[in-house]
């Protein structure tokens, strides 16, 4: 399922939407089929004005699922505990472009541990800053809102900057894969999907309700019309 990532639409439901206290048990009964990833904010109150979890509960959470983990570091200076989430053994991990001096340096850091390597920006950061470092990474995730809260509404212009993205990288022959993060609904992810997003990010709109399984379906077949 995860080999051939730019293939097909990718959900990785964003965990910081859900019930933390009862998510070790809740996760066993999330549909594979439909939850291909657990998107994991790690928040420092620094870089973000909030603060959620580390890798002690990324890693007793872990026991609980088989389901690949998707984290995303939102952390001033990442290099100073890089190790500690690459321990975790995540599917991918991902660092901000803003947060350190460093960025090639930490994804040859990642992908050199066997863990997929992400560089994610925000809203007001211009996607053209990347160019020059997509041959170090796997994965961009575009912020589509200001980072550090759930429900937010996607911002417009992001559409724009995933387009630019997506064209660079077809123009390059460059194997990047395409996520996006925040404010992602049913009445927008297809406009996501159609502007070269292939890994969506869904906190509120999947977590919603009672059936996690329910909501994640209906998201992504919306998804796929758009392909």
């Amino acid at each position: 399922m995860l080999k051939n990532l730019t293939d097909t639409i990718l959900l990785s439901p964003s965990i910081i939407a859900a019930d933390l206290s009862t998510l070790g048990s809740v996760v066993t009964t999330f549909d594979h089929s439909f939850i291909h990833f657990l998107h994991i904010d790690v928040m420092d109150g620094c870089f973000v004005p909030n603060i959620t979890i580390g890798p002690g509960y990324i890693k007793n959470l872990k026991q609980h699922t088989d389901i690949p983990l998707d984290i995303h570091l939102m952390i001033e200076k990442p290099e100073l505990s890089l190790q500690s989430y690459i321990d975790c053994k995540p599917y991918c991990l991902t660092i901000h472009f803003e947060s350190t001096r460093q960025p090639v340096r930490l994804l040859q850091s990642i992908k050199n541990s066997g863990v997929k390597a992400g560089v994610s920006i925000n809203p007001a950061t211009p996607v053209e800053q990347l160019f020059d470092i997509l041959a170090y990474t796997d994965m961009v995730l575009l912020m589509s809102v200001e980072p550090g809260f759930y429900g937010q509404t996607f911002i417009p212009s992001s559409l724009k900057k995933i387009e630019k993205l997506n064209r660079f990288i077809q123009t390059n022959n460059f194997n990047t894969i395409i996520e996006v993060d925040g404010g992602i609904t049913k009445d927008n992810i297809a406009d996501v999907v159609k502007a070269g997003a292939t890994m969506i990010v869904a906190g509120s709109s999947v977590f919603k309700s009672a059936d996690v399984n329910e909501q994640a379906r209906k998201l992504l077949e919306t998804a796929k019309k758009a392909q």
